[in-house]
């Protein structure tokens, strides 16, 4: 009986072994976890992003993981193409003239801008130059204008506010619309006919309400800018002849059309030359340092062009 019941036991042995070895593996590690504690499934979770991150942290990987997820599904990052490869044929023909990291000196700038003009009119010759200077202080703002010697090219349309008895003078020295209080009705139904408003001291309480029309256009008058004058018909005639205004942007960068390309080389250079001297001259005390840091000739659609800041 004893040897039977012995033999019984081992058969039960075998096949309880035998179970335990074919259960799935999803309930072997089912089991091998707790409900809580640190050998739950949450915490042996935790440990093993622990040790992920550890490891990371260790060879120098500081990218977020989401990051690296989200970046790995999209592939690998495009690559950009410079700013030249990217323009049309002639554009790229155009720059092509051009000798990459040379510096011109400014009458070569010029005349090499007026080469590579690519568009199929009457261009605008335009220079850009970055201040040394912070716009955001308002003794460091540069604000100006200059009497280019030969014009922009560009047909100026000057409108007048003032009394009655100047508006015969504003009309001789060549103002296109000259008024008051009919003036007054174009603005209130919004037409900005002109490109340049004069106005005299006594006038410009009239303006104020106007301000918002006028001002983010650029039309509003400024002493600075000698639109607001008694003396009419000497700020139209200045006007007319070539008076342009220019100031600093929010990137410290003032712009100005100096011509056409229509002009010929020696106006340009003479604009030029007259712009460059009216910006020095117009440096505020506060600056310090470098004042010109960067000068670039360019055309309306063309490619830009280096000069070299020691020959000015």
């Amino acid at each position: 009986m004893a040897t039977k019941k012995a033999a019984e036991n081992e058969e039960l042995e075998v096949k309880a072994e035998t179970a335990q070895a074919t259960q799935p593996l999803e309930e072997t590690s089912e089991k091998a976890t707790a409900k809580a504690g640190k050998r739950s499934a949450k915490a042996l979770k935790e440990a093993e992003e622990k040790a992920d991150k550890e490891e990371r942290k260790a060879t120098g990987d500081t990218t977020p993981q989401q990051e690296a997820e989200a970046s790995s599904k999209r592939g690998p990052a495009p690559k950009a193409r410079p700013h030249s490869e990217r323009k049309g044929k002639a554009y790229r023909a155009a720059f092509k003239q051009i000798e990459v990291g040379k510096t011109y000196s400014l009458s070569d700038a010029l005349e090499l801008a007026a080469k590579t003009s690519v568009g199929k009119f009457d261009a605008t010759v335009e220079l850009h130059a970055n201040l040394g200077v912070d716009p955001r202080q308002a003794d460091q703002n540069v604000r100006a204008t200059v009497a280019l010697p030969h014009g922009t090219g560009k047909t100026v349309r000057i409108a007048v506010f003032a009394p009655s008895a100047q508006h015969d003078a504003a009309k001789k020295a060549g103002a296109d619309i000259v008024g008051e209080d009919d003036f007054l009705a174009q603005l209130d139904k919004e037409e900005l006919n002109f490109d340049v408003l004069i106005s005299t001291p006594q006038m410009m309480p009239k303006l104020g309400k106007y301000a918002r029309l006028l001002g983010p256009r650029g039309l509003m008058p400024n002493p600075k800018s000698g639109t607001i004058t008694t003396k009419v018909a000497d700020a139209v005639k200045e006007a007319k002849a070539g008076r342009v205004e220019y100031r600093i942007d929010k990137q410290a960068i003032v712009h100005l059309g100096v011509g056409k390309v229509s002009f010929q080389h020696k106006q340009l250079l003479e604009n030029a030359q007259a712009f460059i001297a009216s910006l020095n001259s117009v440096k505020p005390a506060a600056v310090k340092g470098t004042y010109l840091k960067n000068l670039t000739v360019s055309t309306t659609m063309g490619p830009g062009i280096k000069v070299d800041l020691a020959g000015l």
